[in-house]
């Protein structure tokens, strides 16, 4: 009886032993590697997704900063301190959208010093263009529809024009031209700083718009002198007219379309340059 009981035993623990065995080879032959393919193809085709729509997020953004930015810049004439304000409030705003850029020349800065893309870069500047062109035409049909209203009174007299920046002459277009130089140069390299900063949106906000009203202060003041204004943005000077496109006066496109997109330029890469003697320094 002991041996029979041990038999049996002997062939239960086989037969276990042998069941194992047989699951594993069932496991091994049922792996597939074709999920991996299916599911490299969903990661692609689903980021592609994603960096159009933040493309497009950030092309909204551009607008809207644009808009607001060209609007308070004929309403308020300019004025540094206003301007300085707003460009604040419009950081916080769409900052986390699109950077802020809102000027054609921190966009050309950025993209000349390699900070953008190509795609990006062109987008921005034709939506902070179309952004400023539209405040223009929105201002304007404001303005003009309060002058034509007779029930106005004497409001509709001293709001008959949007605000034009002053006509540049042969005695001031070289002033302009460097002073729009130096503010741009001088609020490129404050951005170029507050673009470093990826933590605190409300210092980087403070940074960029305290930098325009130091740039803005210094550049309208010795154009003031001369007769002129400062705009440091070429969409803001073509929402402020400073070039008449029915005559073109070669000498104002130079001193508020190309002095302000060199400026851009030198100040980003004047703060990469600074950066860079920054860290060899301390290494060493």
């Amino acid at each position: 009886m002991a041996t029979k009981k041990a038999g049996s035993t002997a062939k239960k623990s086989t037969r276990a032993k042998s069941q194992p065995a047989k699951a594993a080879k069932t496991t091994v032959t049922t792996v597939k590697a074709v999920q991996p393919a299916k599911a490299e193809k969903k990661v692609v085709a689903s980021s592609l997704t994603d960096r159009r729509t933040v493309l497009a997020a950030a092309l909204i953004g551009e607008f809207i900063g644009a808009f607001l930015l060209a609007s308070a810049f004929l309403v308020t004439k300019g004025e540094p301190l206003y301007m300085g304000f707003v460009l604040i409030t419009l950081v916080l705003m769409v900052g986390t959208l699109s950077g802020a850029h809102l000027n054609p020349l921190l966009t050309v800065g950025a993209w000349v010093t390699r900070k953008i893309g190509h795609l990006r870069a062109i987008s921005y500047i034709v939506a902070q263009l179309l952004g400023a062109g539209a405040a223009f035409v929105v201002v304007s049909a404001f303005v003009h529809g309060v002058a034509q209203d007779a029930s106005a009174g004497a409001y509709a007299t001293q709001a008959q024009e949007v605000f034009k920046m002053a006509a540049l002459s042969e005695k001031n277009h070289w002033f302009a031209f460097f002073a729009e130089l130096l503010g741009a140069t001088i609020f490129a390299f404050a951005v170029a700083g507050a673009f470093r900063e990826k933590v605190d949106r409300v210092a980087k906000a403070l940074t960029v718009g305290f930098g325009l009203f130091v740039a803005a202060l210094v550049a309208g003041v010795a154009l003031s002198y001369v007769g002129a204004n400062v705009a440091l943005n070429p969409a803001l000077a073509i929402a402020g007219t400073a070039v008449d496109w029915t005559k073109i006066d070669w000498f104002a496109v130079l001193a508020y379309m190309v002095a302000p997109l060199i400026g851009g330029i030198l100040g980003f890469a004047l703060r990469d340059v600074v950066e860079t003697k920054d860290t060899a320094e301390t290494r060493t």
